[in-house]
């Protein structure tokens, strides 16, 4: 029996965030360099993007790309994005027949100009689709994204727009990349890894996590849909006791 089975769809996270963890630790186990684990980890993509959409997933954030990442190896940096502008460029007819829309959170204006202009057709394309938002984490990392929004609102206090001491969670909120996002209520990590690395810290104060060993590009829409069936089966109580809940 498939666990797509025992999910109740009417009880769906709105929203699902990822780490593709394992690329290159796969890669290893089949005795290939690293680029080849994250060419096969664009297929694990394309089964969870279509799992995601086919089951009633709103929103699904993949971590791509951290500000931290800048540091590998160069020829590893350039063959991940050379990879990005590859798939993008082939997947825009994919995301458009089902009905998929794209978009991206992070330093995007620090990626390279041919990175960025794949970014820019995908999402113009793709600006209209409805049925899944997929959002690509690229240049991100929480501490950048945080820091960014302080700057924001420092800039709003300066211009008179803002009293400090109405600066409360609706201004943050409103600040950072994910301002028209709603909070992930679940996150799932590849690779047997399990720590948040940087990733939507702010954004998952009440999150389910969920770990497995596999490698992300073994990780397919039966994995995807025992992660939410395990979701389904844990009480989320956002700081309250069960008894309040069941009121």
């Amino acid at each position: 029996m498939s666990y797509l089975d025992s999910i109740d769809i009417n009880k769906l996270p709105r929203h699902i965030a990822v780490i593709m963890d394992g690329n290159g630790r796969w890669a290893k186990k089949h005795n290939k360099p690293r680029v080849f684990g994250h060419r096969n980890g664009v297929k694990a993509v394309r089964q969870i993007t279509e799992g995601a959409a086919e089951i009633g997933i709103e929103y699904l954030t993949l971590y791509a790309f951290s500000t931290e990442n800048w540091n590998r190896p160069a020829i590893e940096v350039n063959a991940l994005m050379m990879l990005l502008v590859e798939t993008l460029n082939n997947e825009i007819k994919t995301l458009d027949k089902n009905n998929i829309r794209l978009k991206t959170i992070g330093d995007i204006e620090q990626l390279p100009a041919k990175t960025q202009k794949a970014l820019q057709k995908a999402i113009a394309h793709t600006h209209q689709n409805d049925r899944l938002t997929l959002i690509l984490a690229l240049n991100y990392s929480s501490r950048w994204e945080i820091n960014a929004a302080i700057k924001k609102i420092g800039i709003q206090v300066q211009k008179g727009l803002l009293s400090p001491q109405d600066i409360n969670q609706d201004h943050i909120s409103a600040a950072l990349d994910t301002a028209d996002i709603p909070d992930p209520e679940l996150m799932i990590r590849t690779s047997g890894e399990q720590r948040i690395s940087n990733f939507l810290l702010y954004q998952m104060a009440y999150t389910e996590l969920y770990f497995t060993d596999k490698f992300w590009p073994d990780f397919e829409k039966e994995d995807l849909y025992q992660a939410i069936a395990d979701y389904q089966r844990r009480e989320r109580r956002f700081g309250m006791i069960s008894e309040n809940i069941m009121r």
